[in-house]
C-alpha cells in the first residue's frame, strides 16, 4: 500500500472549477493516477479566479493548488473530432471518467455516459451539476453561492435578524463539501465493480448537497414546522449557545448543549458563582427567559479578558466552545499539523490542506505540484499508444498543445 490503496486506478478529470476535479483530488491522494484536461490556450477558467477583484492576492496561484495537486496536465480540444477520439482512447483504459459539464454540452462533445459506456464497460462515469440532471434547470449553469448556498435557504437563514441584509457564501464553501459527496458515489460505485465487475453512471449535484447541508432546519419545514423569528445575537434565546467578543476584539463561541450540567461549570470559570442560584439564571427555562439580561452580562465578562486567557480558562473543563478563526491563525495551529490536516508540498514547505478522509495503515501520498496547461500532453498520449508522428499531428492541427 505504498503507493495508495488506489494505485494503479486511472482517473480522467474532464471538469472545471471545484468540486468536480476536487473529487479527483481526492482520489489522487490515496494514489490514483489522475489525467486532468484542459482546453489548450488560458486552460481551465478556474486557473484565473485569483484575478478576480477582491480575491488575496499571492505569488502563488492558491486556486490551482489545491484543487490540482498530484495531476498531469493534458491540454485537449475536445470540440474537434480528433480531441474526441483521443479522449475516447483514454477512456477504454480508465477507470473512471469525471466531468461537470451540463448534459446538453456533454451531447455536443460526444462525451455522454451513453456514448462513452460501450468502450469500456467497467468504467465509473461521475457526473455533476447544478440542479441536477432532470427537469427545466437541468442546463442552467450555477456555482456553489448560487446552487448551494442561496437555493437551499442557507443564504438567508443565517442572517443576524429579519431585516439583515443575507449572507454571501466563501469561495468554495459548498463545492468542497460536494466533492466529498462525489468522490463518495465514485467510491461506492467501485465497490460495486469490484462485486459485478461493471461500471456505473453515478451523479452528484449543487442543489441537492445544499440542501442535504440544511437538513434540519429543512426537514422542519417539509414537516409543517413554526419557525422563531431570527433574533439578533444581543436578542439570542439562549446566552449560552452564543458567541461574544473578548478583549482583544476576537470572539469565542458557546455551545453548551447539555445546559442543565454545563451552566453551573461555566459560571464557576467566569468568576460567576452568584449567578448559578439566582432566580432569573437557575434553571434553564429562567435563562432562556432572560437571556437577553445574561447576554449583557456575559458580554461584559468576557470584554474583560483575551481569547487566549479565555481559552487557558475553559480548556479541560468539558464545555463545549470554541475560538471564531482567523486565517491568519493556521499556520500556527499546532492541532491542525498534528493530525495532518496542514501537510506541505513534497518538492516545498508551502502547506496546503489534506482531504478530509484518512484510513489506517493507508498513506496518502505527499502532495505534488499541480501541472501547467498540458504540462504532461506528451506523456501522456505515449502512454495512450500514440507514436511521435502522430503526436506531431496532433499538435500542428492545435488539437493538443
Amino acid at each position: 500500500m505504498d503507493n495508495g490503496i488506489f494505485a494503479g486506478l486511472k482517473v480522467i478529470d474532464c471538469a472545471s472549477f471545484i468540486a468536480a476535479p476536487a473529487a479527483a483530488t481526492v482520489l489522487s491522494d490515496f494514489g490514483a493516477s489522475v489525467i486532468k484536461i484542459e482546453p489548450p490556450g488560458s486552460g481551465d477558467p478556474y486557473r484565473h479566479l485569483p484575478n478576480q477583484p477582491g480575491y488575496p492576492v499571492s505569488e502563488h496561484n492558491y486556486a490551482w493548488l489545491i484543487e490540482s495537486r498530484n495531476k498531469q496536465g493534458l491540454a485537449l480540444d475536445l470540440a474537434t473530432a480528433q480531441g474526441r477520439a483521443v479522449l475516447h482512447r483514454l477512456v477504454a483504459d480508465a477507470d473512471v471518467f469525471i466531468t461537470n459539464f451540463p448534459p446538453a454540452v456533454r451531447g455536443r462533445l460526444g462525451i455522454t455516459y451513453a456514448e462513452l459506456a460501450p468502450l469500456n464497460a467497467r468504467l465509473i462515469y461521475a457526473s455533476f451539476t447544478g440542479y441536477g440532471e432532470i427537469g427545466e434547470e437541468a442546463n442552467k449553469p450555477g456555482f456553489d453561492t448560487n446552487a448551494w448556498w442561496a437555493r437551499s435557504g442557507m443564504m438567508d437563514l443565517v442572517r443576524d435578524g429579519e431585516e439583515a441584509t443575507p449572507a454571501r457564501s466563501l469561495p468554495g464553501m459548498g463545492d468542497h463539501p460536494c466533492a466529498m459527496a462525489l468522490y463518495g458515489a465514485i467510491v461506492t460505485a467501485l465497490y460495486r465493480r469490484e462485486r459485478t465487475g461493471k461500471g456505473a453512471h453515478v451523479r452528484s449535484n449543487l442543489m441537492a448537497n445544499g440542501l442535504w447541508a440544511n437538513g434540519t432546519l429543512a426537514q422542519a419545514a417539509l414537516c409543517g414546522a413554526r419557525f422563531q423569528p431570527r433574533r439578533p445575537r444581543e436578542r439570542a434565546l439562549n446566552a449560552v449557545t452564543n458567541h461574544y467578543r473578548c478583549r482583544d476584539g476576537r470572539w469565542i463561541i458557546l455551545s453548551l448543549l447539555s445546559e442543565e450540567r454545563q451552566w453551573p461549570v461555566l459560571a464557576r470559570c467566569l468568576g460567576l458563582e452568584t449567578l448559578i442560584d439566582e432566580p432569573r439564571f437557575a434553571t434553564k427555562a429562567e435563562r432562556h427567559n432572560h437571556s437577553v439580561e445574561l447576554i449583557e452580562i456575559l458580554d461584559k465578562t468576557f470584554a474583560t479578558k483575551d481569547l487566549a486567557q479565555w481559552r487557558a480558562i475553559l480548556d479541560g473543563t468539558g464545555l463545549v466552545f470554541g475560538a471564531v478563526g482567523l486565517l491568519g491563525d493556521l499556520k500556527d495551529d499546532k492541532q491542525m499539523r498534528d493530525n495532518d490536516v496542514l501537510i506541505p508540498f513534497a518538492d516545498s514547505d508551502t502547506l496546503t490542506i489534506a482531504s478530509p478522509i484518512w484510513i489506517d495503515g493507508a498513506a496518502k501520498v505527499a502532495p505534488r505540484r499541480p501541472p501547467g496547461i498540458g504540462e504532461h500532453s506528451d506523456a501522456i498520449l505515449r502512454d495512450a499508444g500514440y507514436d511521435e508522428t502522430e503526436i506531431a499531428t496532433l499538435r500542428d492541427a492545435g488539437v493538443v498543445a
